[in-house]
């Protein structure tokens, strides 16, 4: 277990006197999501370093300051701090190569955020493997523009979108509406878009933005194209609460024939009608299945992703929303199933071998969260049983039963341990997933 979060050149001075039998995973960030790759690959005897940005004033000799729950897992061997990609690429590439010539060995690259493996592969460090697709691909997936014309091609449904003249400049397609016509076509409310939303978050805060009237639409716009970022008109949809659901897969080199797949129901978020999952559950929808598959076929790409689907009302069919091009929230979920999409992907680079035994029917719930919508929300009703309450607090659900966790996990309570310990100060970890 690593033992505390490292200096960069603590982590290198430790890693100077380790030795390696695999290759180990290099895994950005070190909180929830990469927790539980972590976890995923250590099931299998696979060594992880985890790496993050610094968070904070240093501490005592080579530790730093960090709130991120996975330094303490058993799961992690090694932690440590790295230059943060989107202030400084060249030093963080700089840093992974020295991690990695002081390991001695090669490296797999897990991103579970956009901005990590985005910068894993735009920075390609040497002696870095990379389970998935190069930049230029991963570009055209996270592009709204371009998925949107994709899922047109393909006939998957998607929701209503106007690419807006007044950011056309920046744009990697041409504008199909002014302001005035996108607000003629849409109404009001509407969510308005950008292309690529690392940019747009930088500026804004956030990767959407609801707008009540046409004076609101105009300052947005107006701001983003201030900012030289293209954004985009979308239809406000009526979505029914608890039907979300998206696609878990890993898509291998020879292409989506061969994908481990899961489909999850995100049944309960928090908040409820627009926060993160929180109770997550296996479903069987195909044409999900199906539809999610074939864009990541047609955009060529191959590693760990999650494509999200809303159930319009109106409509009434699943639209396509988004497509994340690396572990999220909710990875353990398809991992309790018998779909462990992290270690397919590490397979696939390196020696070792996986194949699934099948997928059984499993849910996840991240019960910070869960138990935050049980005591603030009159209008929610319990979803586990009494059953899964036992199971829950006896720690039996890691050997029994159908539900995992996220972070709570008694056979490794490092990390449930330090959300306790965090919860209750006047900070907050910079990444919720």
């Amino acid at each position: 277990m690593a033992d505390r979060f490292r200096s960069t050149e603590g982590l290198i001075d430790a890693l100077a006197d380790a030795e390696f039998d695999r290759p180990p995973a290099l895994v950005s960030n070190a909180h929830i999501t990469g927790l539980g790759v972590a976890r995923a690959l250590d099931a299998h005897g696979v060594p992880v370093i985890a790496l993050d940005r610094a968070g904070g004033d240093a501490g005592s000799g080579d530790a730093v300051a960090h709130d991120g729950l996975a330094p303490p897992s058993d799961a992690v061997d090694y932690a440590g701090a790295v230059t943060y990609p989107l202030d400084d690429l060249d030093g963080f590439r700089e840093d992974v190569e020295a991690i990695v010539d002081a390991a001695g060995t090669e490296a797999v690259a897990f991103g579970c955020m956009d901005e990590w493996a985005l910068s894993y592969a735009e920075a390609d460090p040497d002696g870095v493997r990379l389970p998935f697709a190069g930049s230029d691909t991963l570009d055209d997936v996270l592009n709204k523009s371009e998925l949107y014309a994709t899922c047109e091609a393909l006939g998957v449904p998607y929701p209503e979108t106007y690419r807006l003249e007044a950011t056309a400049a920046s744009g990697t397609r041409e504008a199909d509406a002014t302001v005035d016509e996108a607000a003629d076509a849409l109404g009001f409310p509407l969510v308005v878009k950008p292309e690529l939303k690392r940019d747009f978050e930088e500026a804004f805060g956030t990767n959407v933005i609801e707008v009540a009237d046409r004076g609101e639409f105009e300052d947005v716009v107006a701001a983003a194209a201030d900012e030289e970022i293209a954004v985009m008109a979308q239809k406000r949809v009526d979505i029914a609460t608890g039907r979300d659901h998206s696609l878990a897969s890993y898509v291998p080199p020879s292409g989506s024939d061969d994908a481990l797949a899961v489909v999850g129901n995100a049944a309960v978020r928090y908040p409820r009608n627009f926060g993160t999952s929180c109770l997550v559950e296996t479903a069987d929808e195909p044409a999900i299945e199906e539809r999610a598959l074939a864009v990541l076929d047609d955009a060529g790409y191959h590693g760990i992703s999650e494509a999200e689907f809303v159930y319009d009302t109106d409509r009434e069919e699943f639209l396509l929303l988004d497509v994340n091009t690396r572990p999220w929230k909710w990875i353990s979920m398809p991992v309790a199933a018998g779909a462990n999409l992290p270690m397919a992907a590490y397979a696939a680079v390196t020696d070792a071998t996986y194949e699934s035994d099948g997928v059984e029917p499993t849910r996840w719930v991240y019960l910070r969260d869960y138990l935050s919508l049980l005591a603030g929300d009159d209008a929610f009703w319990d979803q586990l049983s009494a059953a899964d309450w036992r199971r829950l607090v006896s720690g039996a659900f890691e050997r029994e039963g159908n539900l995992t966790t996220g972070v709570y996990h008694p056979s490794d309570p490092g990390p449930a341990a330090k959300l306790f310990e965090t919860e209750f100060v006047d900070r907050e970890y910079y990444c919720s997933c």
